[in-house]
């Protein structure tokens, strides 16, 4: 079936408002919690149930183009232009005049109520003619609700039928119990004259190029289905060049072409806010008030700027003040009705002060004019390229697509634009193309790949990212693994093994869903996912909450009911696969030892807030002792050595008591010293006697510039951070070399370098080691005094060749004679 146009439909509902029609009945309805409920309603109201959620569509669509009226029959009253200018088509009338439907005419529909009439009516068919007969290009409907309990004049239904068929109108009986085998429903104890009307529905349908009948209990079930209506877009004229038409026009090409869109990005309807009105119009006089009525007023957004102007709390990494975003007054006061003192302390800024900013990584780019200049570009598809298809990375392609027509009036730009097409299909490459929708506007980039279709050749869009917005993530191989002495390693707990790749693959291939769905008509499994059938349930379930409050008056006795199932097709695995892959799943779990991890209880903090242990915490004691620490054991790491310093240890024996001291505290962590009590002071010691307290070392190292090679030797021997550990220790060799007065820490220095090239050998750090330390001390003001003190030592500090690195299993650039002359 072709795609209808985008709106352009026009439909009219007849409803019979009969005394039959106001009958009540039971229905069950059930809530979205699984509960089952009662609901007693009419049978006209059942009914309009279909009709308000056909115009609720429309409304949700918002198009202009897609219209619809009502007529309700059965009526006392009497109100149409047929009776008006030649009479007959009694109680009939024109309830809602055809148009874009809106909040009026849901609420029209509402106040429809069953009359007292029980007489013979005509279905009014040929009130629609007048209007749907200026709409020659749009799809027309009608749209019947009746329960067939009245008697229906049927004369000259074939001249009906005819006239309907010419002007191509479509019409569908939704009956209140009709009979219906595909639903299935059978009324029993149905009456003669509504069998009699069924029967005649059923006929005039049949009789038409376009006519149906159905109960409606299964059309409200239908129309509740979540459903993707598939439509034409409309064709927006461009122009597609290859070539500089301009400088060299008679090699360039330019094409007519048009375009429309392939598909499009769908999210679900947003929600607005409402809010008690606390203060009432002042026009409004009080007789118009009605005091029982809750009036609601829709909230606004509104936006306050705040600076903090004190630059010690709140700067950026430039030292510029950084500007808050509040949400405004109202919404900033704590349940005290205070404000929040955050919002106290800063200043606020009218919106005239501020200059707008682009982000440009962590930083902002100011923009006095609040635009930057834009490029002076054309309207047009520019082609800049071609390239192989099978260098595109298909994942690349997330966007809209849209389609690359040949002016459908010219056939010459039609055999252009083909042979282009052709072209590429045969070379199998694809185009790189910049795409601008107007003149003066931001260009887009993306490819431009072949599309052959039956009848008609096409390029297809597709926009495509920034390499800035790409995102490369490489990790290590699986399946190979290398030790630091360049050895492969065969066996490990990070290799899996034969039996454990056996099972998993027994468990993938028991959990194959190519042949878990329905059997096809030869009788051979299809799959069980078809994009085809899999629905947004975000978008359908909130348009389904949206219809069912437009639709029912009281959501208290009649709930929102449950997805629709189609919705949940795809939230459970099929049964059979579920038991296929027990026993594979089972092996799976005996072969790789798979245990629960029980979850680790937080304890109770006595004390207040006490900051979480992380995983570096023993690390960080280890390592960085500093003495103003807020743990109970670094507290207990500085009163120790403090003791130590005052009794007059050795160095050596001093240092031997901490690393079993820290070492105590970190495996026994209840005989820690508890922290200090609120007021009072911790205990500061002088640098004299505590020298295992670094104070130069930068933030962020793991080795500092009091005691580098200390540090140093103490990271190596963890064996998890030497990677930092050496370029911290780089980092702290340039740095005091570089100072003043660097001449009394030389011998130290070359130590310290003696110890980092020999670690980036053995540990296959050799970049880090071959680094520019010789320009670095003849440059200005440099340090050419350490450079003859490297000269000295000779061949043990200069750079790594590709030979050392070999004996190690490593690799460097760096030749053997390229090492030697860089002394020299």
């Amino acid at each position: 079936m072709p795609a209808e146009r985008a709106g352009y439909t026009v439909t009219m509902f007849l409803v019979d408002v009969s005394s039959s029609m106001g009958n009540v009945r039971t229905l069950e309805v059930e809530s979205s919690d699984g509960e089952t409920h009662t609901v007693e309603m009419t049978n006209l109201a059942w009914g309009l149930q279909y009709v308000k959620l056909k115009i609720q569509d429309m409304i949700f669509n918002n198009r202009k183009t897609e219209q619809c009226g009502v007529i309700i029959f059965g009526s006392e009253e009497t109100k149409n232009v047929v009776n008006t200018a030649n009479g007959g088509y009694e109680n009939v009338v024109e309830y809602i005049p055809i148009g874009q439907p809106n909040a009026s005419t849901m609420a029209k529909i509402n106040a429809l109520e069953a009359s007292t009439t029980s007489g013979d009516h005509r279905l009014p068919f040929s009130q629609t003619g007048r209007y749907l007969a200026s709409k020659k290009t749009w799809t027309r409907k009608i749209v019947i609700v009746t329960d067939g309990e009245s008697p229906i004049e049927v004369e000259d239904w074939e001249a009906t039928v005819q006239k309907m068929d010419s002007l191509n109108v479509s019409l569908t009986v939704v009956g209140i119990d009709f009979d219906d085998e595909s639903f299935p429903y059978i009324e029993p104890g149905k009456s003669n004259i509504k069998a009699q009307n069924e029967k005649f529905y059923h006929t005039l349908t049949s009789s038409m190029q376009s006519g149906i009948v159905g109960t409606c209990a299964y059309a409200i079930q239908e129309t509740t289905m979540p459903d993707v209506k598939q439509v034409r877009s409309a064709l927006m004229g461009t122009v597609l060049r290859i070539g500089d038409v301009d400088a060299r026009a008679d090699e360039a090409v330019e094409l007519s072409v048009k375009a429309s869109k392939c598909n499009a990005l769908q999210r679900p309807k947003g929600w607005k806010k409402f809010a008690l009105r606390e203060d009432k119009d002042e026009e409004m006089e009080e007789e118009e008030i009605d005091p029982d009525k809750t009036v609601f007023a829709q909230l606004r957004m509104r936006t306050e700027y705040y600076v903090d102007r004190n630059p010690e709390d709140d700067t950026d990494e430039d030292g510029d003040v950084k500007m808050k975003q509040e949400p405004g007054e109202d919404e900033t006061l704590l349940e005290s009705g205070e404000k929040d003192p955050d919002v106290q302390n800063l200043e606020k800024v009218e919106k005239e002060e501020l200059v707008r900013g682009f982000k440009y990584g962590t930083t902002y780019a100011p923009c006095p004019d609040g635009q930057f200049p834009k490029l002076q570009t054309r309207k047009g598809i520019d082609i800049c390229g071609f390239f192989p298809r099978k260098n595109f990375r298909r994942e690349l392609s997330m966007g809209e697509i849209q389609y690359i027509w040949a002016e459908p009036t010219s056939p010459q730009q039609q055999v252009a634009l083909s042979s282009i097409a052709q072209a590429m299909l045969e070379k199998e490459c694809m185009a790189i193309a910049r795409w601008v929708s107007r003149d003066g506007m931001d260009p887009k980039m993306g490819v431009l790949v072949p599309g052959e279709f039956e009848k008609v050749d096409c390029l297809l869009w597709s926009p495509m990212p920034f390499a800035d917005d790409v995102r490369k993530y490489t990790f290590a191989s699986l399946d190979h693994l290398v030790n630091k002495k360049g050895e492969v390693l065969t066996e490990h707990p990070y290799l899996p093994t034969k039996e454990q790749l056996e099972a998993m693959d027994n468990f993938v291939d028991a959990m194959d869903l190519m042949d878990a769905g329905e059997k096809d008509e030869e009788g051979n499994r299809t799959p069980w996912f078809n994009t085809l059938d899999s629905y947004s349930p975000a978008i359908h379930r909130v348009k389904q909450a949206m219809f069912h409050c437009a639709v029912v008056n009281d959501i208290t006795t009649n709930p929102l009911p449950p997805p629709h199932p189609e919705l949940l097709k795809y939230f459970e695995p099929p049964k059979k696969v579920l038991k296929r892959s027990k026993e594979p799943l089972e092996e799976c779990k005996n072969i790789f030892k798979v245990k629960e991890i029980p979850k680790k209880v937080a304890k109770a903090k006595k004390d207040g807030h006490v900051h979480a242990q992380d995983e570096d915490d023993n690390m960080l004691l280890l390592d960085h002792k500093r003495p103003l620490g807020a743990s109970a054991s670094q507290m207990s790491i500085v009163e120790n050595s403090i003791s130590a310093a005052a009794k007059g240890k050795a160095p050596a024996e001093e240092s031997e008591t901490e690393d079993e001291e820290e070492e105590e505290l970190l495996l026994n962590k209840k005989k820690a010293t508890p922290p200090p009590k609120k007021g009072v002071p911790f205990p500061t010691p002088a640098r004299s006697v505590s020298p295992h307290v670094d104070p130069g070392r930068a933030p962020g190292r793991i080795v500092g510039n009091t005691y580098p090679l200390k540090d140093f030797q103490k990271n190596i021997s963890q064996g998890d951070v030497v990677t930092k550990a050496v370029e911290d220790l780089a980092a702290v060799i340039a740095e005091v070399i570089m100072k003043p007065l660097a001449a009394r820490r030389t011998q130290e220095m070359l130590e310290c370098m003696e110890a980092l090239r020999r670690t980036c050998l053995e540990e296959d750090e050799i970049d880090a080691w071959n680094l520019d330390l010789k320009k670095k001390c003849s440059s200005k003001p440099g340090n050419p005094a350490f450079w003859e003190g490297v000269k000295e030592v000779g061949r043990d500090l200069s750079l790594i060749s590709n030979q050392e690195a070999k004996k190690q299993g490593g690799k460097s650039d760096v030749t053997e004679n390229e090492a030697g002359e860089f002394l020299s």
